[in-house]
This record gives C-alpha cells, structure tokens and sequence, in this order.
C-alpha cells in the first residue's frame, strides 16, 4: 500500500476563526478539570463601543467655547425627582460598587479618598460599609443586594444614598461570588458568614419578585431614612426599555444601567462574555423609556459598563446619560495590573494587562486582596491621589469636547454631535452614519 502523500509546498499553518487558540485551551482546561472558569474584569470580546463614535466639533455652522474663557459646567445633581436630600457633585463621573471582601480595606479608602478630593461620590459593593470608607467617602452610596451582607438600618441611614441593586452588566440574573481564600474573619463577621467558605450570592432579592413588590420595598427604605436618601434601582443591560420603566414605576430617584463591559470580581467567564448588552446599546433604549415617560433629566440616568477616558464620558452625555460610573478604571488608577509588577504577575501566569484573576486574593498590586503582606503594599493616600488626578482628566476631556462641541455644560451635549463609524454602531446609538443622514433602524422601534 502506498504511503500517504506528504504535502511538500510551503503553507503558511492557518489558525481557524471558530476554533482559534484561545477556544481551543479552553476546550483542554475544560476537559482537563470538570469545571468552568471563573475569573474577573469584563467582557474581552471586541464589541461596538463609544470608540465607534466621533464628534462633530463647532466650525461654522455652529460656534465652539474658547477654552480659557468660558465655562463650561459639569455639575450633576442626584436624586431630584423624590429625596429631601439628593446628591449634589461636581463632576458627573461617580465610583462604581465595589465590595470590601472583593477589594482590600486600604482600597476602599483610596476610592473613597479620590472621589472626595474631586466632589463625586463612591460606592459600598456587596457586604456591606466599612469604617474606612465611610470616613474618607464625602458622598457614599450604599448598595442593597440580593445577599443582603452586612445590611443594617444604622448603616443605611448613615449613607448619603441606596442603590437597590437588580443586576450587574457582566453577568444580568447571576448573583457574585466570593472565594474562600478572600473571606477572612473581619469579611466573615461582616458578611454572617463562616470564614474561608465559598460564597455565592443570590441572583435575585429574596423579599419580592417583580415591580410592584419593588415599589414597596422602596418605600420601606424611605421609611426608614425619613425621605432624605435617593433611592437608585441599578439593572445590567438585558431589556433596558422595560427595566428602566418598571424602575420609574416603582418609585426610583435615579437608574443605573451597567452594560456588558462592566466589570465583576467573579463570575463565569462564559457568562461575561454571552450574556447582556453592551453598553452602547442600552443607554437609547433606557433613555427612550424615560423620554416617553416625560421624565427625562427628572428622573437621572448613570450610565456604566467600559468608561475609560473622556470621550466616553461625553458620548455617553450625548447619548442621554446624567453620569457615568467607573469601576474597572477607577482599579486601574489606583494601580491594578501596573506594568512595574510585571514579574510578580508573570509568577501568577498571567501578565500586566490581562490580570483578572481576582477572585484568588493574590493580587500583588493589594487591591483585590485580603492578604495582610500584599494590602499593606498599597498606599491609601497615594492611591486616593492617584485616582483624584484621572478623575480631573476625564473631567477636562470631557469639557474640551463639549467646548469643542459649543456647549457651556456638559450635559447639553446631544445625540445631533454624534455620528458612528459603522452600521452596527449607528443602529445601537441611533446616530447617522458618519458621511450621511442614514440612522440604520431608525423606524424599527
């Protein structure tokens, strides 16, 4: 029988689009282990995003801001449409929930110390309010989640906020995880948990089941604050029309909107990466619901879920957003996955900038951590400045484009500024096409 023929003509090996590298070792790791990945941060796939939008900046037909001579504000006030006391900041770019337990105490005070110094707020996470933060948080919200860790009337009444938390952009209808490793005995006590136990949180509230049960349970928390605090609903992107109505009906001050880019301490990874919207879809939806329900700018819209720079922050203004919140940046400006560490991170099998292994307390950078030797790395003061002076350049980008744009405030900037570079990006953001007067879908609903 004659041997089978060898090809003899050079080839250049051609990697499949399907099955690539990366699906590949994950086919082996599965098969391998029995179990799925779990790891942090945020959607990894290239999805439509604020960089497939651009400006249209004041020439002739409009009449841009001279820089150094004329204002242009960025105060947000939130919480207006019900609270005694809404929130009054200086900038409309707020930190995200982030729990103590997923990040270490020295971390929580850093964000605390940033947001202050630039007259923004901060917020809990799950598990509850610790002492650090809430003296070095100016404005701190605090969330209430399915788990209910740590929750108490004392500390609801000491926030300056409640953000109802529904859903997380990187994982809408999935509760978090905390590994064991990270839960210590001051995280235990907080939690009411045994420490060095996994844990799992709950995907929904336990006391209601849909909105109008909501609604009571808003009005419970107005109860027990005396109608001074906001209320915020916050939802992960999935059906962002219906659930910033339903969110309106049962009585929310302010809706948060995370989309898909949003970060997670923990989760699946085939969750992050299949489930939800990204977040340059969602915000006309939601804001479509508030315009059609006559309460647009009454009832405030923040905006999270892949905020890194300026630009974002002034697109998703345009778009309609009150505010942006920042999580993943906000680590980053702190000193997560730092270049300097890059040795440390190489030992971990991972490298400076794809770091996202922070569920297993190892981060050498000692923000997602609960280990005494590697927290005590990190500076709260230092950090807190550092996060302070990103915090002061989004919000000068933010201005440089709305001057550019002739705009005296930030927030009238508008859907007219914008075009999108593709067809995918122009239907999501419902802005012409760049070149064209074309909004793809427009009529579709």
């Amino acid at each position: 029988m004659n041997a089978p023929t060898q090809r003899t003509h050079s080839t250049v090996p051609r990697i499949s689009a399907t099955f690539d590298k990366y699906v590949i070792s994950e086919i082996q790791r599965a098969a391998a282990t029995g179990i799925y990945d779990i790891r942090g941060a945020g959607a990894k796939r290239k999805l439509p995003h604020f960089d497939d939008l651009l400006f249209l900046g004041a020439s002739i037909s409009r009449y841009p801001l001279e820089g150094y001579r004329e204002r242009c504000g960025t105060n947000v006030t939130l919480g207006t449409r019900f609270a005694r006391r809404p929130l009054e900041l200086k900038i409309p770019i707020t930190i995200a929930g982030m729990s103590f337990g997923s990040l270490s105490a020295p971390a929580k005070e850093a964000l605390g110390r940033g947001a202050s110094a630039m007259g923004t707020s901060t917020t809990t996470g799950d598990g509850g309010m610790t002492d650090e933060e809430r003296s070095h948080s100016k404005t701190l919200i605090y969330q209430y989640l399915p788990s209910r860790y740590g929750m108490n009337p004392h500390d609801l009444r000491r926030a300056d906020a409640i953000e109802i938390v529904i859903g997380q952009g990187a994982k809408p209808g999935g509760g978090g995880m905390l590994l064991g490793q990270k839960i210590t005995e001051r995280v235990a006590k907080m939690r009411s948990l045994p420490p060095g136990i996994d844990q799992r949180s709950a995907c929904r509230h336990p006391d209601w089941t849909g909105p109008d049960d909501l609604e009571i349970k808003i009005e419970e928390l107005r109860e027990i604050t005396d109608w001074e605090k906001p209320i915020f609903v916050k939802v992960g992107a999935s059906r962002p029309y219906y659930d910033t109505a339903l969110a309106i009906k049962a009585g929310a001050d302010v809706v948060v909107l995370d989309g898909m880019q949003g970060g997670t301490a923990a989760t699946q990874e085939v969750f992050i990466e299949h489930v939800g919207l990204p977040t340059l879809a969602a915000i006309p939806l939601a804001v479509k619901a508030l315009q059609e329900l006559g309460l647009h700018r009454k009832v405030q819209l923040v905006v999270s879920g892949g905020i890194r720079n300026g630009a974002d922050v002034a697109k998703a203004l345009a778009l309609g957003a009150d505010a942006v919140s920042i999580g993943t940046a906000a680590l980053i400006a702190l000193g997560d996955n730092d270049p300097a560490l890059e040795s440390e991170y190489q030992k971990l099998g991972t490298t400076a900038g794809a770091y996202d292994d922070w569920h297993e307390g190892r981060d050498p950078a000692g923000i997602t951590t609960q280990d005494p030797a590697l927290y005590a790395r990190l500076d709260p003061i230092n950090a807190g400045r550092r996060l302070a002076n990103f915090l002061a350049v989004l919000t000068l980008e933010t201005q440089t484009i709305a001057r550019a744009c002739g705009k005296s405030h930030v927030h009238n900037l508008e859907p007219e500024d914008l075009v999108a570079l593709n067809v995918e990006a122009a239907a999501m953001a419902r802005v012409p096409l760049a070149g064209t007067n074309w909004i793809p879908g427009k009529d579709a609903g």
